[in-house]
């Protein structure tokens, strides 16, 4: 089923129902052109029979600490690719590696590996998650490593990645807080807030101040209140914020994935995995940055104390839950798992829809929406002719 088999010159992908930025296109066809996606078929073109499925984006999880029983926050670089391939066979063609809270030295030269992991094309960047947390939020953060935001220290990470910091999680709301979003705005990187125990009111100034991510909406931050409305209502009703969404059916009640998806709208919803090391590997006891994680039945627990230790979510998972479970419009849900993060990490360009000129990054599912297929770049990870 995975490995890696080359398209060809020209291939075409026909029969499926293809979700397209403009709608789904019934008994469609899509060309494969080398690494790309093209307008117009060779007279030679191979044709892929696709009938009785969709054709979707191939997925972009912004934020995802591991898989395949490695680790994006302690693995050398063959075990950060290992993490990546286990993804990648799961449909997720682009993806962010987040770390967790840990010494500061120690998370630059962990951004130094994962930036020429992000030079080579094999991740899309860096998503640092911690230290700059709120210790009552802390969620699987080890507390006495976490520390108020420093500007001077958040521009010591940036620069340290080497251009491939995409995203920082923040609680905007201790001191430096602001400035670091400002910094970050000014340097081209996600401001998000999260791990927060921000009001309203300062929740609304660091959207001001240039935050445009929630992390994980909902968790690791205070509920709605009625005369307290905390974060959430803030981060819902702004347009200039998109909100993440861990939809495993154990980080959120499938009510409040519909609030969401309800009030902020689509187009304002990215899907992601906080996935830890079990993603894709299964129970056991695993590390996530120094803290032990106790897997049972495909949940993370810290050890000490039992806190929800990532997840061990995959993509495809995310995606046949919300249109099968929560009964979300297949283009809803492609615009959150692909189109939404894409253009958020600045890569919308070249992945996160199907277009000719984009990378031909696409993901086969079946008519109950189970992956048949990955392509990543024109090459087959899955292949949907397997087993024929």
């Amino acid at each position: 089923m995975s490995g890696s088999a080359h398209v060809g010159r020209s291939t075409v992908l026909s029969g499926a129902d293809v979700v397209l930025p403009t709608g789904i296109v019934k008994g469609g066809r899509l060309i494969v052109d080398g690494e790309r996606l093209a307008g117009s078929a060779h007279e030679d073109s191979a044709v892929v029979d696709l009938t009785g499925h969709w054709l979707v984006p191939g997925f972009v999880d912004m934020h995802n600490h591991g898989g395949g029983g490695a680790s994006f926050t302690s693995g050398t670089a063959e075990e950060v690719l290992q993490g990546v391939r286990t993804h990648r066979e799961h449909g997720t063609t682009t993806l962010v590696a987040s770390t967790v809270t840990g010494d500061l030295d120690e998370l630059a030269r962990r951004a130094g590996l994962l930036a020429e992991l992000t030079q080579q094309g094999d991740i899309a960047g860096i998503h640092f998650e911690g230290p700059f947390i709120n210790p009552c939020r802390k969620g699987a953060h080890k507390e006495d490593l976490l520390r108020d935001p420093d500007p001077a220290e958040v521009r010591k990470l940036v620069d340290a990645a080497h251009g491939a910091a995409r995203m920082f999680t923040l609680a905007t709301e201790l001191p430096g807080g602001l400035d670091s979003v400002r910094l970050l705005a000014e340097h081209g990187v996600i401001a998000a807030i999260g791990h927060t125990d921000s009001t309203y009111e300062q929740t609304l100034q660091a959207i001001d101040a240039g935050a445009t991510v929630a992390t994980h909406l909902y968790n690791a931050m205070p509920g709605l209140e009625h005369r307290a409305p905390g974060p959430i209502a803030a981060l819902l009703e702004d347009e200039r914020v998109t909100v993440e969404l861990i939809n495993d059916g154990v980080h959120l009640h499938p009510a409040m994935l519909e609030l969401a998806f309800h009030h902020a709208g689509a187009h304002r919803v990215a899907l992601i995995t906080d996935a830890m090391d079990a993603a894709g590997f299964g129970d056991g006891t695993y590390h996530l940055g120094p803290l032990e994680v106790e897997v049972k039945e495909g949940v993370a627990r810290l050890v000490e104390g039992g806190s929800i230790a990532g997840s061990t979510l995959t993509l495809d998972t995310a995606f046949k839950r919300s249109v099968t479970l929560d009964k979300l419009p297949v283009e809803s849900v492609v615009q959150a798992i692909s189109a939404n993060p894409a253009r958020l990490i600045g890569v919308y360009d070249q992945v996160g829809s199907l277009e000719p000129g984009k990378y031909a990054d696409l993901v086969v599912l079946d008519a109950a929406f189970d992956v048949k297929g990955v392509m990543r770049r024109g090459e087959w990870i899955v292949d949907p002719r397997a087993g024929k």
